[in-house]
């Protein structure tokens, strides 16, 4: 590496007005957009893709990372003070954000994710200064076997996420499981479970919506529920917010949550079609396998939201790896980024290390910045964001519901998927009432396609013979892994009912 070069390539970036107001502005909108339930860093990207056209490569680029870091952090901001998830990476953040914002730590719930949001991306970024060709080598050997494999073990993190009763979240995960078999089949474009008259299935149960549905709308519908018959308490947050990052006492506590959630989340990241989806819940799971008191998860403790958020702005660094070395894009917004790169007229890829250097150092300082910018923007609006919680519930309920279902339609522009958002929001209602975990639902959805396309393509490719699957050492370490972290959650999620009943008496 040319440190020379790389603090040439900083100093150009980090001194120039253009990029660093760019970058802030970026930052800024995604914050904003993630917020917003159904508005993800994804189309914040895509919608603001045509602003950069008249810009710089590298002023643009600092706009669009702003958004993809600002928007990561922002999905959060809904998911802890209002149960619905702004973006899909937010998802596994309200286990414990939420619990928190209804003990009246709304403030401290935002800080702790926007604290990790930043240091899980400056893992990510530094992951890919130094390391971007290795990574990128390990992950390009992830064929169909190993990305089966790969979906196999995140589904194993079912049991440490399934609460309770985990009897209740494997019928969760199993209901999701069949949710992700309606539609046309991937391979082949049969029609299952539906006619070719039910247009709106065609694709399936669309994850947004679906997303929207079981949290924010279930909530409004809990919270009308418990004001029609009078036991809605009115929560006036008394949290005097001094400070808008996290207390010495806090990080020393967390930090091993943001360290092992940013590698991980960089990681998966890293691996194209994987994305912060699977990874927050990877590192949630880990990060409650590994604790000492797991039975404190999703009660509302800051580990959580930590081992989540440093997890999926992680991904963030984690995408760009591969996109830069070898011209594939990690996930969605670096596809759109890919977009962007070569309407400037370079193309990523291998080459670009050697004829375009100066351009990747710039990139990666830009991607510094942008998290930097998060930081700022977050920093700016935690005291805001907190006093949400305040506004009196007969008028916050119905502004949920409203954006909610506009959240659900700006996603395809089809009223079909309002209907599905409150289908699900009636489904995710009843399931909380008998104490079913929703988040297993969640998982299945993400991982059911990524599973079944993979297993297809494997056995086409393999004609039939499954065990050629333990050729593959990367495929059989998964294996290793999923198999022992079933048994360890098993384990563990009967240490937390033992000491939950030993309170209880």
């Amino acid at each position: 590496m040319d440190f020379g070069l790389l603090f040439e390539s900083y100093a150009a970036v980090w001194l120039n007005p253009q990029v660093i107001l760019m970058t802030l502005l970026g930052a800024c909108g995604g914050v904003l957009l993630g917020a917003i339930p159904g508005m993800t860093a994804t189309m914040g990207v895509a919608l603001l893709i045509p602003f950069s056209f008249g810009m710089d490569l590298i002023p643009s680029i600092g706009l669009l990372l702003g958004i993809y870091c600002g928007g990561m952090y922002g999905g959060s901001i809904s998911a802890i003070l209002i149960h619905a998830p702004g973006t899909p990476a937010a998802a596994a953040t309200l286990m414990d954000g939420y619990p928190m914002c209804q003990k009246g730590q709304a403030g401290k719930a935002l800080s702790v994710a926007m604290f990790s949001s930043f240091c899980g991306g400056v893992i990510g970024a530094l992951v890919m200064t130094f390391l971007s060709p290795v990574v990128a080598n390990m992950a390009m050997n992830f064929g169909p076997g190993e990305m089966f494999m790969l979906a196999i073990f995140g589904l194993s993190v079912i049991i440490a996420i399934s609460g309770k009763s985990i009897a209740k979240g494997l019928i969760s995960a199993f209901f999701g499981m069949l949710l992700c078999t309606v539609g046309l089949d991937p391979t082949n474009g049969i029609p299952r479970f539906i006619t070719y008259k039910q247009t709106g299935l065609l694709d399936g149960f669309q994850f947004i919506p679906t997303l929207i549905g079981l949290f924010a709308v279930a909530e409004v519908i809990a919270g009308v529920e418990r004001i029609v018959s009078g036991e809605e308490k009115q929560e006036k947050s008394n949290e005097k917010i001094k400070k808008v990052l996290p207390d010495l006492g806090t990080i020393k506590k967390i930090w091993p949550n943001i360290l092992s959630g940013g590698l991980i989340g960089t990681f998966i990241g890293a691996i194209p079609g994987a994305g912060g989806d699977i990874a927050v819940f990877v590192s949630y799971g880990a990060s409650k396998s590994a604790s000492k008191h797991p039975e404190l998860y999703g009660t509302g403790i800051p580990n959580g939201v930590a081992a989540t958020e440093s997890a999926n702005n992680g991904c963030s660094g984690g995408a760009m790896i591969p996109l830069l070395s070898l011209g594939v894009p990690g996930d969605s917004v670096t596809a759109i980024l890919l977009g962007a790169f070569i309407m400037k007229g370079i193309t990523p890829g291998p080459m670009m290390y050697i004829s375009e250097l100066p351009t990747v150092y710039r990139v990666f300082a830009a991607l510094m910045m942008a998290n930097l910018a998060m930081l700022i923007v977050g920093c700016c609006g935690v005291r805001f964001f907190a006093k949400i919680v305040s506004v009196e519930k007969k008028l916050l309920y119905p502004i949920i519901l409203i954006v909610s279902l506009l959240g659900a339609f700006s996603i395809n522009k089809n009223v079909f998927d309002i209907g599905v958002c409150v289908a699900f929001g009636v489904i995710g209602w009843l399931m909380n009432k008998y104490e079913f975990p929703l988040s297993p639902i969640l998982l299945a959805l993400i991982l059911g396609p990524m599973c079944e396309k993979n297993y297809v393509r494997f056995m086409n490719i393999q004609q039939g013979n499954f065990f050629a699957i333990f050729r593959s050492p990367i495929a059989v370490v998964f294996m290793a892994i999923a198999v022992a972290v079933i048994i360890y959650s098993i384990f563990n999620q009967r240490k937390i009912n033992k000491r939950t009943a030993e309170a209880a008496e």
